[in-house]
């Protein structure tokens, strides 16, 4: 009996018993079917159908944000399919001149590919894909975008692109003659472009006035967002590229007091990383309510806090040079500050040592011309874990620098500190001191106190590197007169 049953178990398994219960849906016919399966379509057929796919798959975070913005406004509908018809009709626009003969399948499928990535990370972060987010994908290293990479990520972008890209390759493209083609891509492009003018015509007093109002809801749609943006970023890399860095402070010079000093200047920069005011703990005293004491270390320190600071931007590629720059956050201009030399250079101008230390993806140019470290994690084995290290490397590694010194120096230890998605990674286990805790860098399948538990114990330990950066400059006090600040951005 008990062999019978299993010889019953093991027919059942077979492809052949397993087709035999589906029916005419049987795998194997299904597979069969998607084999032979090779339309014929036209260059222009198959970006419009892309094009719509685009808008309707790909677009959810643009569409759920137009929404919000609008408010309770009636004729939403109609206005959603104006847009939708608009929004498609400018894909096949914008990409229409570029297709041929070669080019047409790579093209759309890295288009595929860029829209569903896009559309993750807008969906699950909020991400806008202006020249600013694009400049700090190109400065992402392998560590970052390994965190990035979660079962989440892979999932969405293979549930978005795989479909239409089975579509691209089975299909067989028309073949027309030279002049035939050119003539019926040339009706196309200006069917579309009325189709567009006409769709956004019908809407364009309500359209415009919520872009102008929302100017950031265009660095949503994709795939044209992240694609206008890296372009825009490219062009803007290789104009930089031939055009020399404006000196600043050239005649900086130490004053007469630097002379007569019993000891050589010790200043220590840390820059933080995602520090918000609202979690600080040191804010209490200056009337905010953090939910968790995140700072209890420094509490316990004479230092000074400042509750009222502003970063120039939400990600380093934009804070980090505003932050050293002559122009600040008041007066920024983006252009000038890349064009510039920053603070580090003047303070070199003016005869003193300058060191950076970094334990993130780089100074994002702060730091050309200026000396440079980063720790080494085969010497601390204890803090770090293959290419990442925690911010106590950067008080370690300092140490070697710090006591073989003479004369004047800033230091400027740029931390990971609460860089996200991946909180939990940014601090050692005894430091787990708020829980619940996210311990996925997929932020999805975190609740929201999760999420807030893991980013304040981030901060505890920036407390607590911050602390022993002190303590540091405190032994060496006999050495030099020493001084710390912090600022995130």
């Amino acid at each position: 009996m008990p062999e019978q049953r299993l010889s019953l178990v093991s027919s059942l398994l077979t492809p052949r018993a397993a087709d035999a219960r589906l029916g005419p849906f049987s795998l194997s016919s299904i597979w069969a079917v998607a084999r032979r399966w090779r339309p014929e379509m036209s260059h222009e057929g198959l970006l419009l159908g892309l094009g719509l796919y685009f808008t309707l798959a790909c677009n959810a975070p643009f569409w759920r944000a137009l929404l919000a913005s609008r408010g309770s406004e009636g004729g939403a509908l109609a206005y959603l399919l104006a847009l939708g018809v608009a929004l498609t009709a400018l894909n096949f626009l914008l990409f229409a001149p570029l297709l041929g003969r070669w080019m047409t399948k790579p093209l759309l499928g890295g288009l595929i590919l860029v829209a569903a990535v896009a559309s993750y990370y807008a969906g699950h972060f909020g991400v806008y894909f202006d020249p600013s987010m694009l400049r700090n994908v190109l400065r992402t290293d392998v560590a970052e975008a390994r965190e990035l990479l979660t079962p989440g990520f892979v999932l969405h972008v293979a549930a978005l692109a795989l479909p239409p890209l089975f579509v691209l390759q089975r299909s067989r493209l028309r073949r027309r003659p030279l002049r035939r083609a050119l003539a019926i891509r040339s009706v196309s492009v200006m069917f579309a472009l009325l189709v567009a003018a006409a769709a956004l015509g019908s809407v364009f007093k309500d359209f415009s006035g919520q872009m102008r109002n929302h100017k950031e809801l265009r660095y949503l749609i994709t795939p044209a967002a992240p694609l206008w943006s890296m372009a825009r970023v490219l062009s803007r890399e290789a104009q930089a590229a031939t055009l020399p860095r404006q000196p600043i402070g050239t005649d900086a010079r130490l004053g007469a007091s630097w002379a007569t000093a019993k000891k050589p200047a010790l200043f220590v920069i840390v820059v933080g990383e995602t520090a918000r005011a609202a979690n600080w703990g040191l804010n209490r005293v200056g009337g905010q309510s953090p939910t968790h004491d995140t700072t209890p270390e420094l509490a316990r320190r004479a230092v000074i806090n400042f509750p009222e600071v502003s970063s120039c931007g939400t990600n380093t590629e934009v804070s980090v040079p505003c932050m050293f720059s002559l122009q600040g956050r008041r007066d920024y201009d983006e252009d000038a500050i890349r064009g510039s030399e920053s603070l580090l250079d003047t303070l070199q101008h003016a005869g003193l040592r300058v060191v950076w230390n970094d334990n993130q993806s780089g100074c994002k140019g702060v730091c050309t011309g200026i000396e440079r470290m980063r720790p080494d994690p085969a010497n601390l084995p204890e803090l770090c874990d293959g290419e990442r290290c925690l911010d106590e490397a950067l008080v370690e590694s300092s140490r070697s620098l710090l006591r073989d010194a003479n004369g004047n120096l800033v230091l400027v230890l740029h931390q990971l500190g609460n860089h996200g998605p991946a909180y939990f990674r940014r601090y050692p286990a005894g430091f787990r001191h708020f829980t619940p805790t996210c311990d996925d860098e997929d932020l999805s399948k975190c609740s929201r106190e999760q999420i807030a538990n893991s980013y304040d114990n981030a901060l505890l330990y920036t407390d607590h590197v911050l602390a022993r950066s002190i303590d540091l400059l405190k032994e060496l006090a006999s050495r030099y007169d020493t001084a710390l600040l912090y600022v995130s951005d």
